[in-house]
């Protein structure tokens, strides 16, 4: 059923494709017939959602059952289809069967009972609650796997061969989501699309029409599926929906606001009820001739006019105005502004004019309903249109807080930051922005339904951006700048130069000695000083050295020590060939293996262990190469007894392979190992 009505002002439309489906005209023109041709009949369960149609039934004698031996005469098996077994119950109890499972159900059940005998594990998207998809689930065993959200994917284990139908009234939308999912988790997945195709038609009606409408009324049973998800494809479309079950739950005064109101209706829904709704909505223009009359000896006005008028009364909650009407105009608080803490009394006077919009002509007790901040938003919306494709920053104040974001005023119009586009911060209390104002930039807009949608976010993320560009631009290789350590890894730490730029200080840069944990150079939220070493903007990588604004420690060796004198130092590593002792910081010389005792060793660590003090003696100095060849056995000072020694010149090999690129020697140094033999 489709209609539209086109008022003075206010245009109903009614979705292309609405009301009774196929398979409930069909069950229920078969159940009138049965009931028509026999005295006692009954059905299993409610024949459709809808409480009226129900009713109507009842009269005519269809009672309701829940299991089929309370069957009395015929047993009526609804468009919602049963499972398997209730058909062998009714054969038992020899019970007449009066099958009016809707086509394309019955194609369902016939899917998943292939399937099933096939031993293919059968998934139903839909909801488990439902009688369609309880009954489907009866025709594979009860064995299927119900799947209404992606929630319940994940509780799904992994499965061999599946096989993925729908139940007939789900969103396409949502069951081409959660087949896909569901293919992920299995080796082979037949995807059966099964949604009934007036179901979709119904939806995409309804779509269409909730795209253009201000307000979309959906008929339909409070318990119908199907009635439901065009609720949900409503709300999705339209910012104001109502969902009803008869005319009587239509309030017209809020309508009469509206351009366009749409009508849809589920597929319980029969076409007197929605006639009746869309009557009611179609006398809501409607003006006796008496009111016209009256109306004729006074200005002319209509639903959404900008006039002028003249304040005559102001209290605390509301203004009085004189348009020249039969009626005096109100304007409450909330139609004077967007802040609801505005002082009115301050605000205006008596005898002020004052511009206003036309909201209602008649609020039930005589008076007309005006609006100021409407009045100002439309001669605004021309601005506001222009900020947005100017991608202008504006200043905005936060007249109220909500759970999911924040009420602001945009040149008298009620604009709104989702919670999401508030801060790039996470904001976990929004009270905070309470009354606040903030920079933002309009991300979209409808001006015929007044959405406005704004982010401070975005701006947020430009100033930051702008700021490290500034930090960015400051940055010059070998430049010596403080910074705060943000995070210390085993790699070394990050240093937060300003403003979020960080640098790496790598631990090999942090001291001229060994460093095995950053932790005991550096702190996180201490303040360094380092330097810069190289810049790589493209990579947003900086690379940062704090030894280097200490001296080498090669450059002071010569000062601290020479050729022929005995010294202390600390055993740092042990080798096969020898041991690395540091004769000043940062600075190591090599103890040969044949140095470190006149008596032949296996191997250093047999006589000597890492951090171990020991006296030993400068053999040579190769300060250009940094080499510093050291003994302990000449520290001695005493030589054994030796033992004539072979003819056989010695032969000493080190194996390089057994050590890795972190072994701190070089090729020179074990060429010069080969004098010490």
């Amino acid at each position: 059923m489709a209609g539209q009505m086109d008022g003075d002002s206010l245009k109903v439309e009614i979705a292309k494709n609405s009301g009774f489906c196929f398979g409930v005209k069909k069950a229920i023109d078969t159940t009138m017939s049965v009931i028509e041709e026999k005295s006692v009949v009954s059905s299993l369960g409610p024949l459709i959602h809808n409480q009226q149609v129900v009713d109507v039934l009842d009269k005519k004698g269809l009672s309701v059952v829940q299991e089929p031996e309370e069957a009395k005469g015929s047993l009526v098996i609804r468009s919602h289809g049963v499972p398997l077994e209730i058909y062998e119950r009714a054969r038992k109890s020899d019970i007449d069967v009066v099958d009016c499972t809707c086509p394309f159900v019955r194609k369902v059940q016939k899917k998943a009972e292939s399937c099933f005998k096939a031993g293919k594990k059968v998934i139903i998207i839909g909801d488990a609650s439902h009688p369609e998809v309880k009954g489907i689930n009866g025709w594979c065993g009860g064995e299927a796997y119900i799947i209404g959200s992606l929630e319940d994917v994940s509780k799904l284990p992994e499965l061999d061969e599946v096989c993925i139908v729908a139940q007939t009234t789900m969103r396409n939308e949502l069951f081409e989501q959660l087949s896909e999912a569901i293919a992920k988790k299995s080796k082979a997945a037949e995807i059966y699309n099964t949604i009934c195709s007036a179901t979709r038609e119904r939806q995409d009606s309804c779509v269409d029409l909730a795209k253009r409408a201000d307000a979309m009324i959906v008929i339909g049973g409070k318990n119908s599926s199907n009635t439901r998800k065009l609720v949900e494809i409503s709300e999705k479309y339209c910012e104001n929906v109502f969902f009803i079950e008869t005319a009587d739950e239509i309030d017209t005064e809020k309508f009469e606001k509206y351009d366009l109101v749409g009508i849809t209706a589920g597929a319980s829904t029969p076409d007197w009820i929605i006639e009746e709704v869309f009557n009611k909505m179609n006398n809501i223009n409607d003006k006796s001739e008496m009111e016209r009359a009256l109306e004729e000896s006074f200005v002319s006005i209509r639903r959404g006019d900008i006039i002028e008028g003249e304040v005559i009364m102001v209290t605390s909650s509301e203004v009085i105005v004189n348009i020249g009407y039969m009626a005096d105009g109100i304007i409450s608080k909330e139609e004077y502004s967007n802040d609801l803490d505005v002082d009115l009394k301050a605000e205006v006077k008596e005898g002020d004019k004052i511009t206003v919009m036309v909201v209602n002509t008649n609020d039930g007790d005589g008076n007309v309903v005006l609006s100021k901040k409407r009045a100002a938003m439309k001669s605004s919306w021309k601005d506001v249109e222009a900020l947005y494709e100017n991608k202008n920053i504006i200043s905005v104040k936060v007249t109220e807080v909500k759970d999911n974001g924040l009420v602001v005023d945009v040149l008298g119009i009620r604009g709104f930051i989702p919670l999401s586009q508030v801060s790039v911060k996470f904001v976990k209390d929004l009270s905070e922005y309470r009354d606040a104002e903030l920079n933002a930039r309009i991300i979209d807009l409808d001006s015929r339904k007044n959405r406005l949608v704004l982010s401070s976010k975005q701006v947020e993320e430009e100033n930051v951006k702008a700021k490290r560009d500034d930090v960015w631009s400051t940055i010059n290789e070998g430049q010596v700048v403080t910074g705060v350590v943000d995070k210390v890894m085993g790699y070394g730490a990050f240093i937060d130069l300003g403003e979020g730029v960080t640098g790496l200080l790598h631990v090999s840069d942090m001291a001229w000695t060994r460093v095995n944990d950053p932790k005991a150079v550096v702190s996180e939220g201490e303040s360094v000083k380092v330097v810069i070493q190289s810049v790589d903007r493209d990579a947003n990588r900086i690379s940062l050295g704090m030894k280097q604004l200490k001296p080498q420690p090669w450059d002071q060796v010569s000062d601290a020590v020479k050729v022929g004198d005995i010294i202390e130092g600390s055993v740092k590593k042990l080798m096969p060939f020898g041991a690395f002792v540091e004769v000043i910081e940062g600075v190591e010389g090599l103890v040969h293996i044949s140095q470190i005792a006149y008596e032949n060793i296996a191997k250093p660590s047999d006589v000597l262990s890492v951090d171990q003090v020991v006296k030993v003696k400068v053999l040579s100095m190769d300060l250009e190469n940094r080499r510093i060849e050291l003994s302990i056995k000449e520290v001695e000072g005493k030589k054994p007894e030796t033992k004539e020694k072979s003819s056989q010149p010695r032969e000493e090999k080190i194996d390089l392979s057994q050590y890795n690129e972190d072994t701190e020697f070089t090729i020179g140094d074990l060429v010069d190992l080969e004098k010490l033999k």
